[in-house]
């Protein structure tokens, strides 16, 4: 798509010129007044047009719609209008007239630069021939951050499949996408067992695995069951994070252990046969940390039992990060995935185009820093509202 600039004494003269250089399927852009006529001298007048090139033709859709279409010849019949005017006969010229002139003029510029937005707008949609209905729905999707691949995927197959009644209102487009992505978000339901559960919180550093243990820990053992809990620390690297968890098992008097070798951890596991779930805080981790993380699988490998792995990401990571973080931990053979900061971000659409890549199933939301409050069961409905609303509570 090209862009042209014609100038002339009057706008019509401005726009044949652009007509007869560019055909009359060029698209009018923009006009304006560059020097006002007067008594003693003539006006001049600018027209800018686009022009599509063949090979943009061909690869792409129409930029606008029929009724966009409209708009740009009711702009074009106003320009004419407003060259006929009598202020371009010296002898009638009124300031009234030119005021009427002036305020069609600006008139004119508002739609042209309506139908303008709407025109740059379609161009980067390179990819995607997004009808108008679904232009609202599309530029939602994409402030909520979602990857443009997923969103032009989602949009694509909805225009493909969507039922034709649900176009006619917006309210039924958001309903329908809604319910389409809900779908899409996988979710690990919290049940009840009388099997040993051993789980284990894997993440980056600073993620928040020890708060969101301590949650957890209260959940199972005093607020929704009445599950003995135990609850075994490997990060011993952080002697504030160890005092903190000190600190959150007494007060719910829990046992706990710390285990700085394999042998402790085994030591530690044995001692606690005889609860129903062991919770057990690992070091925090930088994905890019191999030792670390072949140290962790020295402590998974040391024990026969199944240990349930919990990756705990920030909500407020940058999709990149998390999809590295993913990547280097899903080799301890990951079950799960709990999202912290909800409250601390705006946008959740990197958490959605990782779930949706990964298809990792989601068991908890932690909402704040309040233990043992700020933790949610996780479920595809709140976060999706989350996602097109914002943070709730």
């Amino acid at each position: 798509m090209k862009l042209y600039t014609f100038t002339a004494k009057t706008p019509s003269k401005a726009l044949q010129k652009a007509q007869n250089s560019c055909g009359m399927d060029a698209l009018v852009v923009n006009t304006k007044m560059i020097k006002k006529k007067t008594f003693s001298s003539e006006g001049l007048y600018e027209v800018v047009v686009a022009v599509e090139e063949t090979k943009e033709i061909e690869n792409n859709s129409p930029v606008l719609d029929k009724k966009q279409h409209q708009k740009v010849q009711k702009s074009v019949e106003q320009i004419k209008k407003i060259d006929s005017l009598s202020i371009f006969d010296e002898e009638t010229t009124s300031s009234l007239e030119i005021k009427r002139l002036e305020e069609s003029l600006q008139s004119v510029h508002s739609r042209l630069a309506e139908l303008q937005e709407l025109f740059l707008e379609s161009q980067k949609i390179k990819d995607l021939a997004v009808p108008p209905e679904f232009r609202e729905i599309y530029n939602k999707l994409k402030r909520t951050g979602i990857n443009k691949e997923d969103i032009n995927e989602i949009v694509g197959e909805s225009i493909k499949h969507m039922p034709t009644y649900m176009k006619s209102s917006s309210e039924t487009m958001h309903r329908y996408f809604k319910v389409l992505l809900k779908k899409i978000i996988p979710i690990k339901k919290e049940q009840k067992s009388d099997k040993q559960k051993v789980i284990m919180f894997v993440g980056p550093t600073g993620v928040g695995k020890t708060t969101t243990l301590a949650k957890l820990a209260a959940r199972y053992s005093l607020l929704e069951y009445n599950y003995k809990v135990g609850i075994i620390t490997l990060d011993t690297y952080r002697i504030g994070a160890v005092e903190q968890l000190y600190q959150y098992a007494k007060m719910m008097k829990l046992p706990i252990e710390d285990a700085i070798g394999v042998e402790d951890f085994k030591d530690a596991i044995h001692r606690f046969s005889n609860m129903d779930i062991i919770l057990i805080d690992s070091v925090g981790s930088s994905q890019y940390d191999r030792e670390k993380l072949k140290r962790l699988r020295e402590f998974i490998d040391s024990t026969n039992l199944d240990i349930e792995m919990n990756l705990v990401l920030s909500s407020n990571a940058k999709y990149e990060d998390l999809e590295d973080t993913f990547n280097s931990f899903k080799f301890l053979g990951l079950k799960n995935m709990i999202v912290t900061k909800l409250d601390e971000s705006k946008k959740y659409g990197n958490i959605f185009s990782l779930i949706k890549k990964t298809k990792l199933p989601v068991s908890y939301f932690s909402i704040g820093q309040e233990v043992p409050d700020d933790i949610r069961v996780a479920s595809s409905g709140y976060f999706i509202d989350c996602l097109f609303e914002g943070y709730k509570k």
